[in-house]
């Protein structure tokens, strides 16, 4: 069997291209474009690549549309056509998942982060990188950091100006934003400007903006600590106080891309900072109270962690469909044992469940299932100085119960 009729050799080309056209492929991409029988990309994609003799398709909507007559080519010489380097925020995922790395062949040009850190100066390590194309725009938030430089793709025109917005809004109106339009073409364009002066118009949608975060007050930028203060959450006294939340969260023992059920969350505040903790972390706000869930997303964007998932319902009849967590959290509901059985039969194998009490009947309930199974049973308590008369005396907040517990078994991997 030929290498051209052999499905198990490298038979899709995926080719990153940039502004500059064919003239910036290297000679292996434009080989593999002139041999193509089948050739698939977005329509400027197929512009910029200039005449060639394969048939062409134009990705349709949605982009996994287009799997099924990829996969029926399987075999065929076939190009597909994305922007820069297909594995940066590109295609390159969606076709990996579906055919063997040993069958396709990446060929990729610069991205648009390298391009832009090659003409802004900027040690591309050093920059937090983003992408706002198809994402919720909330998600840059976390990234506003003193003295950050940011690298973002942008949804259209209208990003730059949407993020001038943003920063004014924080107070970080003194720092500059750079806009890169078409970069590595004949219409490249960089323009920058302070946020607070933010006046550009036409802006293509293909750009990038790139933001220097200039000083400002500390309390202008959210810690990236665990534990933030009370005061950022918009809440009804239904919140796990600062102290007692950093230390459900160190209890809870986060491991990247875990998913996390924050049952009875209230303001959605451990769940927002365990999303918080890093970009690919997932959970599951679940709360009964349909004022608090509103409350929740509410939070949720404005700390940057739009991705939250949340589910209003009573638990633990709301579990019902969702996907197996990897740790749970009880912050309202832990006197009823349904509840907690339910929520631990769910729990992943090695998962890690946490439930804080502050009634003698809810801690009843733990101190049972501490003896039975074993874990950590903990008593939280926080003592703030506060005014008395003329001077300052000792005041106890109602202390948390906490029983912490990792399932037995193993994770399926």
């Amino acid at each position: 069997m030929t290498a051209a009729s052999d499905p198990a050799a490298p038979w899709l080309a995926l080719i990153g291209i940039g502004e500059d056209g064919a003239h910036g492929l290297i000679p292996a991409a434009r080989e593999k474009l002139a041999q193509a029988s089948f050739v698939i990309g977005g329509a400027r994609h197929l512009k910029l690549a200039g005449s060639f003799e394969a048939q062409t398709m134009v990705w349709p909507s949605p982009i996994e549309a287009a799997l099924p007559e990829i996969l029926r080519r399987r075999g065929e010489k076939l190009c597909v056509l994305a922007s820069g380097d297909p594995f940066f925020y590109g295609v390159g995922a969606l076709l990996s998942a579906h055919i063997p790395h040993g069958e396709m062949i990446c060929l990729p040009a610069p991205s648009s982060f390298s391009l832009a850190a090659a003409r802004l100066a900027w040690s591309l390590q050093d920059c937090a990188l983003l992408s706002l194309h198809g994402r919720d725009f909330e998600r840059i938030i976390p990234a506003l950091q003193p003295s950050a430089k940011i690298l973002c793709l942008s949804w259209d025109g209208a990003t730059p100006a949407k993020i001038a917005a943003l920063l004014r809004e924080r107070g970080l109106g003194r720092s500059m934003i750079h806009v890169l339009e078409a970069l590595g073409g004949p219409r490249e364009k960089i323009r920058a400007v302070e946020a607070d002066q933010f006046d550009l118009a036409d802006i293509d949608p293909l750009n990038l903006v790139a933001v220097e975060i200039t000083s400002a007050p500390r309390e202008n930028f959210v810690p990236i600590s665990s534990g933030l203060d009370d005061s950022l959450f918009e809440h009804d006294g239904q919140l796990t106080k600062r102290e007692i939340r950093a230390a459900s969260l160190s209890a809870l023992a986060p491991r990247r891309g875990d998913l996390l059920w924050d049952v009875g969350a209230g303001s959605g505040s451990v769940a927002i900072e365990w999303l918080r903790l890093d970009p690919v972390n997932r959970a599951i706000a679940i709360e009964a109270r349909a004022e608090r869930a509103a409350r929740i997303g509410r939070n949720a964007r404005n700390l940057g962690a739009p991705q939250i998932k949340i589910v209003e319902g009573k638990a633990p009849a709301a579990f019902a469909g969702l996907p197996r967590p990897q740790a749970i959290f009880v912050g309202g509901g832990s006197s009823d044992p349904d509840l907690l059985d339910q929520a631990f039969a769910a729990l992943e194998p090695g998962g890690r469940f946490v439930v804080n009490a502050v009634t003698l009947e809810a801690e009843a309930e733990l101190l049972a299932r501490f003896q039975a199974i074993g874990g950590e049973l903990t008593r939280l308590s926080v003592t703030r100085a506060e005014k008395l008369g003329g001077f300052f005396g000792w005041r106890l907040a109602m202390p948390v119960t906490q029983w912490s517990v990792t399932k037995a078994g193993r994770a399926a991997t």
